[in-house]
């Protein structure tokens, strides 16, 4: 039975193709006071030093830079971290990760620009935010970005997409969300997840209060960049992003029949909302996380049929089973 549900929910994968949608902007705020930024790049600077001194006077000056991004606190003493990592600095190869970024992204004048749209899009639904300082890395694939109320930190060499010489040691599937267009939809992405915007009941521990916080997290990042396309930020190919769309009812449906929605166990939301290349328990073809943008569809939804809603309102309504419940999400076969 399971075979011929699979077979049936992603027909419409293989004639997809023939109907090429386009994502459609949802709404641009009447932006008045736009946010301008400038954005402090560490890259040169990192691997031009000419001494271990030098190195450890401008981490000493950037703490998080230091901690986070470099992960100090992962080594076991001040001299074992100093001589690894200037070691590494030193390497021809940070020489040539440098130079890709700067083939990749020139001058950093498109990823500020879309940054600045981003923070003036947040401030119109939240005119009492302020912007993070913005900085730029090549961290040698160390970590690709922090992300805090202050201050986001990416390492470019991360986001060198297809193509670069060195890229993250990752499965494909993984290697989708460090393209140069993903670096601020994903900074949008970890602000719509986190507690200072997307409230949630802490007790309910079901797949659906998982999938309304995800879902409310994609609902906020797309309003921050309204133009860029769904895939981006779920990292889906087109043709699994027109796939799921059309065939939400089937994949609706395989969540109802297994009673997804209100299971609490970790293998369940592992399977539902992790990620893997595919989501087996709906189909061969079925993304991964399909569980996340399922529940991006249901906020989708009740936005449509609150639209008196505004997002700050959508985003702190913190009961995802009455946020479920009054959004009347059925999804039809199309």
């Amino acid at each position: 039975m399971q075979k011929i549900l699979v077979a049936v929910i992603f027909l419409g994968v293989l004639l997809a193709g023939c109907n090429r949608e386009k994502d459609e902007c949802v709404f641009v705020p009447p932006v008045e006071d736009k946010v301008t930024l400038s954005v402090q790049q560490f890259q040169d600077s990192l691997v031009n030093l000419t001494s271990k001194e030098q190195m450890v006077g401008l981490l000493t000056r950037q703490p998080l830079l230091r901690d986070y991004i470099f992960r100090r606190t992962e080594y076991p003493s001040d001299s074992v971290f100093i001589n690894d990592l200037y070691a590494k600095l030193s390497s021809p190869h940070m020489d040539t990760l440098v130079l890709e970024t700067k083939r990749v992204f020139g001058d950093l004048s498109g990823l500020t620009q879309q940054f600045e749209e981003a923070f003036s899009n947040l401030k119109y639904y939240y005119p009492d935010f302020t912007p993070p300082k913005i900085q730029t890395v090549v961290s040698g694939l160390e970590t690709d970005m922090l992300v805090s109320d202050t201050l986001i930190i990416v390492s470019l060499d991360f986001y060198l997409g297809q193509g670069a010489k060195y890229r993250p040691k990752m499965y494909d599937y993984l290697l989708r969300k460090y393209d140069p267009n993903d670096i601020v939809p994903c900074a949008m992405l970890i602000y719509g997840i986190s507690d200072r915007f997307n409230k949630n009941l802490s007790g309910d521990k079901t797949v659906l209060a998982d999938m309304m916080a995800f879902g409310k997290s994609f609902y906020f990042a797309k309003h921050m960049l309204p133009c860029v396309a769904d895939s981006v930020f779920i990292w889906y190919t087109p043709d699994e992003t027109r796939g799921s769309r059309n065939n939400e009812d089937l994949i609706w449906a395989r969540f109802i029949d297994s009673q997804v929605l209100y299971a609490t166990s970790h293998k369940v939301k592992q399977d539902y909302l992790g990620e893997r290349p595919v989501t087996i328990q709906v189909g061969e073809k079925c993304p991964g996380r399909i569980g996340q943008w399922v529940g991006w569809q249901i906020v989708n939804k009740y936005a449509e049929t609150h639209p008196d809603a505004t997002l700050p309102q959508v985003m702190k309504a913190a009961n995802a089973q009455k946020l479920f419940k009054d959004s009347n999400y059925k999804p039809k076969k199309r």
